[in-house]
C-alpha cells in the first residue's frame, strides 16, 4: 500500500515541504560542485557545527581564519603568496556551503517534528522513512567534515574516495526524498511488460554507478588530463598496460585517472544504449505514462553525454562543469520517477498483459 492510500488527507503541505528540502538539496550539490571547482573546499580548517555559522566579522577575525589556513599543505604548496581578499574569495564559498547544509537540516527538522506534533504523518513506513532521511542528514555532516579532514595535513586537496562517499550521501538522501514523494502520490494502475521494470531499475543502478565514477574523476581532476573524444590517451580503447599498471589491479579504478576517466566514458556509453532500448521497449508497450518516462530519460541522457564532451573537450571550465553537475541530478531524478512508476505500480508478463485484455474486452 503507498502512503497516499494509507492517508489521503493533510499531505499537500508535506509535498511541499519535502519538495522544498530537494531543491535545497540540488543546490547544495551545485554549490560544493564550484566549492570544488573554485579549491575553496580547505579553506575552513576547523569544523563548528553551530558556531562555524557566522563568519569573521572583523579583521582580526578575518586574519585568525588565514593564519589557521596557511597551516595546511594546501596554502604552502599550491597558494602561497595569496592575499586576505584572496582568501575571502575561496572563505565564502566553502562557508555558503557549510551554511546550506545547517539551513537544510533547519528545513527538514523543524517542520518534520511540527508535522509530528499535528498528527499530519500517519502511517509507520512514512514516519520511520522520514526518521531515516533526517539520521542520513546527520551523518551527511559529519561525512563531509571527515572528507576536509583529509585535506588538512599530507595532501593538497581532499581525499577522492572521501569525497565520493560525500556526494553518494547526499544523492542517496535526495533520491529517497523524491521515491518519498512519488509514493505520497495516488498510484494509476499500470500494465506494462516486466521486462520495463528490469531495464528501468538496471538504468537506475548504472545511473548511481556513474555518478560515483564522476565524483571520483573531479577528485582526481581527471577531466583535466585526458581532453580528447572519442579517443582517450591516443585511442578509444587505451592499452591494458596504461589502464592497469597500480597494484592490486582493482585500485585502478580508484586512483588511475585514466582508467577512472575512461570507466566513466563506457559507463555513458551502457547508459545512453540501454535508455535508448527501454524508448523502444516502451514504445511498443503503449502505455502513455512509461513511455514518456523513457523519452524524457534518454533525452536528458543525450544532454547529458553532449555536456560531458563539451566540459571534458574544454578544459572542465566551471559554467560547463557545473551545467553537466546540474544535469546529472535531472538524469538521476527521471530515471528515480521511472523505476519508482513502473515499480509501485502493476507490471506483468505478456501472459498477464493477455489476462488483462481478455478482461476488458
Amino acid at each position: 500500500m503507498s502512503d497516499s492510500a494509507a492517508h489521503p488527507h493533510h499531505l499537500r503541505a508535506v509535498r511541499i515541504w519535502l519538495v522544498i528540502v530537494a531543491a535545497l538539496i540540488v543546490a547544495m550539490v551545485l554549490v560544493g560542485g564550484a566549492t570544488r571547482l573554485t579549491e575553496s573546499g580547505l579553506s575552513i580548517v576547523e569544523w563548528k557545527p553551530v558556531t562555524g555559522a557566522i563568519p569573521p566579522l572583523t579583521q582580526q577575525k578575518w586574519t585568525e581564519a588565514f593564519e589557521a589556513y596557511k597551516t595546511i599543505p594546501q596554502y604552502r604548496e599550491l597558494n602561497h603568496g595569496m592575499s586576505l581578499d584572496e582568501f575571502k574569495t575561496i572563505f565564502w564559498w566553502e562557508w555558503s556551503h557549510r551554511l546550506l547544509g545547517r539551513v537544510i537540516g533547519a528545513v527538514y527538522l523543524l517542520p518534520f517534528l511540527w508535522f509530528l506534533w499535528r498528527g499530519s504523518l500517519q502511517g509507520r513506513d512514512l514516519k520511520r522513512r522520514l526518521w531515516i532521511i533526517f539520521g542520513l542528514g546527520g551523518l551527511q555532516g559529519a561525512v563531509g567534515w571527515w572528507m576536509v579532514a583529509s585535506g588538512l595535513t599530507g595532501r593538497v586537496e581532499v581525499s577522492q574516495y572521501r569525497l565520493a562517499v560525500h556526494l553518494m550521501l547526499a544523492l542517496v538522501i535526495f533520491s529517497a526524498i523524491v521515491w518519498t514523494l512519488r509514493r505520497l502520490q495516488p498510484a494509476a494502475r499500470l500494465v506494462a511488460p516486466a521486462r520495463l521494470r528490469i531495464t528501468s531499475t538496471v538504468l537506475l543502478a548504472l545511473v548511481f554507478l556513474q555518478l560515483y565514477f564522476g565524483a571520483l574523476v573531479a577528485g582526481l581532476r581527471a577531466g583535466r588530463v585526458f581532453n580528447t573524444w572519442p579517443s582517450i590517451d591516443g585511442a578509444f580503447i587505451p592499452s591494458g598496460a596504461r589502464l592497469f599498471f597500480e597494484e592490486p589491479w582493482w585500485r585502478n579504478f580508484f586512483d588511475n585517472t585514466l582508467t577512472v576517466q575512461f570507466s566513466h566514458r563506457m559507463l555513458a556509453y551502457a547508459i545512453w544504449i540501454l535508455a535508448i532500448l527501454h524508448v523502444v521497449d516502451a514504445l511498443r508497450s503503449r502505455v502513455a505514462p512509461v513511455t514518456n518516462g523513457a523519452l524524457w530519460l534518454a533525452a536528458a541522457v543525450t544532454l547529458q553525454a553532449a555536456l560531458g564532451i563539451m566540459t571534458l573537450l574544454h578544459m572542465v571550465p566551471i559554467g560547463l562543469a557545473l551545467a553537466h553537475q546540474g544535469v546529472a541530478i535531472v538524469v538521476l531524478t527521471l530515471a528515480l520517477l521511472q523505476s519508482e512508476r513502473l515499480s509501485s505500480r502493476e507490471v506483468e508478463g505478456r501472459a498477464g498483459m493477455a489476462v488483462a485484455i481478455g478482461q476488458h474486452g
